[in-house]
């Protein structure tokens, strides 16, 4: 007969100390409360349970809880078992530290957050994607649970494929596609694969995320610059840019400067890559907020054999599910999966079927519907609020995505951020972006508008006008 008390309660790691077992119990709990370990609200395990694990009486635990209740340390009460005491206090490592603090300023984060890079994440889809997450836990076949496909679950392949088509103009079959854990895991393994494949070089535009650059770097692999101007990089100067065998370009819309690439440079780019055997790797960011215009279609129909699309839910959806996708030539397809293999760092599956339920459903659509009419709006206050409070200063970039640019007047960049970093504002600068041996460019602000929730919106822009030239 299997023993009823192996199931209640939760474990509790306990080394009793002393010569008697009810003292040296008491003294361990004490000093697991003293010391932080068990913080106040902790519910211990029963007596039983408890005796059970060390081996002792249940009297001796019951009789030792008693003591500490009788103290102070814990609470008992009819229906919620016994507790550590919500009046407890941890012991502080360094008593003098408190008294060290004593007349400095608390340090806090901004009280307001423009930096881009993500979305507003107060608005994520929770009860739909709840429901998504019922219905994908329910259907969801045995085999689910096991290692599976490191392409990723077929299920969310198979969805992403139809999607990205209707969506975003890509030729996306499944067996293309492999799941990932966000766009840098996806970087990662390309950079694997490249440098296995002997290739030198991958070029990166002129401004840029140095995480990115960083990655590629360290994989081995140089970095030649791309220029950019009005028209988005230029890529009528790959050739010129010695050994490069790929490059990492934003064509939908350049991070930061906001700027599609000009069909001219979209089809250069293709022709770069097919004359040199060379691969264009596309970061589509946040392919799916456009307002002004009609969207841009990824690069990759153009040539998908030429072309590696790389997709993530961080703009869409949240950072934090940490899902991504690459729809990758037929020739990579392989490559890439054998690196993944030995990889960790992945999805789960479970997470990967909520999400093809989420999309099969509609509810991506309609999200993603509604987020695009809210960022919107946003990007129209600012216009407005701007043109009102600070006449001199000129916006770009702000037809898709979720940041626009402020042009700034020569050398007033450095100021405006320290001036809002006193009043508690969070600004990213234009030069943050450009990469350390590109041409110097113009002072500016790159203004992540989709990251406050709505309810802080209104006073982030006022904070912004506020400190503008």
């Amino acid at each position: 007969m299997t023993d009823s008390w192996a199931t209640f309660g939760a474990d509790l790691h306990l080394d009793p100390v002393g010569t008697g077992l009810r003292s040296g119990l008491r003294e361990a709990l004490r000093e697991a409360v003293r010391s932080g370990r068990l913080t106040p609200g902790t519910r211990l395990p029963s007596s039983r349970a408890l005796a059970a694990d060390l081996g002792v009486a249940r009297n001796t635990v019951a009789d030792a809880y008693a003591e500490l209740v009788a103290e102070g340390w814990l609470t008992a009460r009819q229906g919620s078992g016994t507790r550590v005491a919500r009046r407890s206090a941890p012991r502080r490592a360094d008593p003098g530290a408190d008294r060290a603090r004593i007349g400095r300023p608390a340090r806090s984060g901004p009280v307001h957050d423009l930096k881009p890079g993500s979305p507003d994440v107060s608005s994520f889809p929770r009860a739909a994607w709840l429901r998504a997450a019922r219905r994908a836990l329910t259907g969801a076949p045995d085999e689910a649970f096991g290692y599976g496909d490191a392409r990723g679950r077929a299920e969310l392949r198979t969805v992403l494929a139809d999607y990205l088509a209707r969506a975003r103009g890509v030729y996306a079959d499944p067996e293309r596609i492999v799941v990932c854990s966000g766009f840098v895991h996806g970087l990662t393994l390309l950079g694997t694969v490249l440098r296995r494949r002997r290739v030198r070089a991958v070029a990166v535009e002129s401004y840029g995320l140095d995480l990115h650059r960083g990655l590629l770097v360290g994989a081995g692999l140089r970095t030649p610059r791309l220029p950019l101007d009005g028209l988005g990089a230029r890529t009528g100067e790959l050739a010129a840019l010695h050994g490069a065998g790929a490059a990492l370009m934003t064509p939908a819309h350049q991070f930061p400067t906001g700027v599609p690439l000009h069909p001219d440079r979209r089809a250069a780019a293709v022709d770069w890559a097919r004359s040199h055997a060379g691969l264009i790797l596309e970061d589509d960011y946040d392919g799916e907020f456009r307002y002004d215009r009609q969207a841009v279609g990824a690069l990759q129909g153009l040539d998908p054999e030429r072309v590696v699309y790389l997709g993530t839910a961080s703009k869409s959806l949240a950072p934090g599910l940490r899902l991504g996708w690459m729809v990758l030539p037929r020739a990579l397809v392989a490559e890439v999966t054998e690196a993944k293999g030995y990889s960790n760092w992945t999805p789960g599956a479970l997470e990967q079927l909520t999400l093809a339920e989420f999309i099969a459903s509609g509810a991506y659509d309609r999200h993603v519907r509604s987020m695009r009419l809210r960022y919107r709006r946003r990007r129209d206050q600012l216009v407005a609020a701007l043109a009102e409070r600070a006449p001199g200063v000129e916006v770009s970039g702000i037809a898709a995505g979720l940041h626009a640019v402020l042009e700034l007047p020569e050398g007033a960049e450095r100021s405006v951020i320290q001036a809002a970093a006193f009043q508690g504002l969070a600004l990213e600068g234009l030069s943050r972006f450009r990469h350390d041996d590109a041409p110097p460019g113009r002072d500016g602000l790159v203004i992540g508008y989709g990251s406050p929730s709505d309810s802080a919106w209104a006073g982030a822009l006022d904070a912004l006008c506020r400190v503008l030239p």
